[in-house]
């Protein structure tokens, strides 16, 4: 049976097409990136909207006992655009994907580390408009993989380095695992600096995950992560 069309078989271009835009979440101009927010929000309550649409039309269908229910006209017209609302924002646009399939072979690759990326950058508009810790950490966990490009491995360093420099955030610890999957000497150098640098936060972070790093046997777990405190307290 064929593959049915949608996000998740679209091209790389058709996903730049709907969502380039969202490179404005990143940028450093302040009223470039709050023109990005404006519309992620509009097309966000756009993806609400249709959801609400598609939860009435599986209910409808649902009290007339048609069978199967998704396979009902108005549903599958429901869910069409709900699927369209969804691809034109973040982070429903991410939810397509497989969970098992390879992010570094998806379109959604760039929207994925962009996610990210906005997080990491801008924490608290994130979190005001488009808040997903599960999103999040699967993210993080689907591209802490060996096998990927030079450009990929840069993105990720710069997002490790990043997030080492701030206070912590949930999932953040999920981020180890992508240090130990990009490990080598220009993450290290970054990592040392952070540690050396003028932040407790930094030098905190920086040098639990180079601990990590040089003890890759060891669990990141919150016990781990205790005794290690303690014990650098302590000296």
């Amino acid at each position: 049976m064929a593959e049915a069309a949608g996000p998740n078989t679209d091209s790389p271009g058709e996903w730049a097409e709907r969502l380039g835009w969202t490179y404005g979440l990143i940028a450093p101009d302040d009223v470039v990136r709050g023109a990005a927010l404006a519309r992620l929000d509009a097309a966000r309550a756009e993806a609400q909207e249709a959801l609400a649409r598609y939860n009435q039309a599986w209910v409808q269908a649902s009290r007339a006992d048609a069978e199967p229910l998704f396979c009902e006209p108005e549903v599958v017209a429901a869910r069409e655009l709900l699927d369209d609302a969804g691809s034109r924002c973040l982070p429903e646009a991410l939810w397509f994907a497989p969970y098992a399939g390879d992010i570094r072979m998806s379109p959604q690759l760039p929207f994925a580390l962009l996610f990210l990326e906005w997080e990491a950058r801008y924490p608290q508009e994130w979190q005001e408009h488009a808040k997903a810790w599960g999103t999040k950490q699967a993210l993080i966990r689907r591209l802490a993989v060996g096998g990927r490009s030079e450009i990929i491995t840069e993105k990720l360093i710069d997002l490790v380095e990043l997030v080492v420099q701030r206070a912590y955030r949930c999932k953040d610890r999920e981020y180890v695992r992508v240090a130990r999957a990009v490990d080598g000497d220009e993450l290290r150098t970054r990592l040392n600096r952070a540690r050396h640098s003028h932040s407790p936060w930094a030098q905190l972070h920086a040098g639990y995950v180079l601990w990590l790093l040089d003890h890759p046997e060891l669990p990141n777990t919150r016990h781990v992560w205790r005794t290690w405190l303690a014990d650098t307290r302590t000296c």
